[in-house]
């Protein structure tokens, strides 16, 4: 890990002014990037991008992958998530962590083993949170654990609630909502990992993100 990694990510003083949007910054410049590069890279809009260097807008861990990975990063390098040396966890005491500036609080189970290509999280969604529309090579499962939310995936709408599951290729532009006034809790599975195809075909979003067709991460 190299000096400016260690600072970035363990500096305590980080908060919501010197934490995402900040280290994201940082690292573009380092890479010698421009936002336009950024935007070329990732499949993200340039017009996201930056809202989200000015801690304006707050990417969900999808979204970040593909930003860490056009910047030669995971989503680990902006994020503090805590380390699971074991895959067992507990739900009275499993680690949490959130990414700067969201109000949806993680809860990690999956865990890096040789070769992985699958994670899994506990999202907890406080009441009018709605993501960001996004689009990757790849599929997802979610599992509504509590609460109500609304899934967007290809043009379709789902309300789901207690008990309901959906299992969706991430080649449809996809993103979700809670909008009741209570909290949702959801089990997600699929990949975090991306990288650009050889052509783009961005899709404006209703959000300002840029979606684009990828391909898996090769070893």
């Amino acid at each position: 890990m190299s000096a400016d990694r260690t600072n970035d990510a363990q500096d305590p003083g980080n908060g919501l002014g010197n934490g995402l949007g900040a280290r994201m910054r940082r690292q573009r410049q380092r890479c010698s990037m421009t936002l336009q590069q950024l935007s070329a890279a990732s499949g993200v809009s340039v017009g996201y991008l930056s809202q989200v260097e000015r801690d304006r807008a707050t990417p969900t861990l999808g979204t970040l992958s593909q930003i860490a990975e056009a910047l030669g990063q995971t989503a680990d390098y902006f994020i503090r998530t805590p380390a699971v040396a074991e895959s067992f966890t507990r739900g009275t005491s499993r680690p949490r962590f959130s990414v700067s500036g969201s109000s949806v609080e993680y809860e990690q189970i999956g865990v890096n083993l040789p070769g992985h290509e699958m994670t899994s999280f506990v999202l907890n969604v406080p009441p009018g949170y709605e993501s960001e529309l996004i689009q990757h090579v790849g599929e997802e499962i979610i599992y509504i654990l509590e609460g109500e939310i609304v899934q967007r995936v290809g043009g379709r709408e789902y309300t789901m609630t207690t008990g309901d599951s959906l299992h969706y290729l991430g080649e449809k532009p996809h993103g979700w909502a809670n909008a009741s006034d209570k909290p949702a809790r959801i089990l997600w599975v699929g990949r975090m990992q991306y990288q650009k195809s050889g052509e783009l075909s961005p899709t404006d979003t209703e959000h300002g993100v840029q979606v684009s067709e990828l391909v898996p991460m090769r070893p």
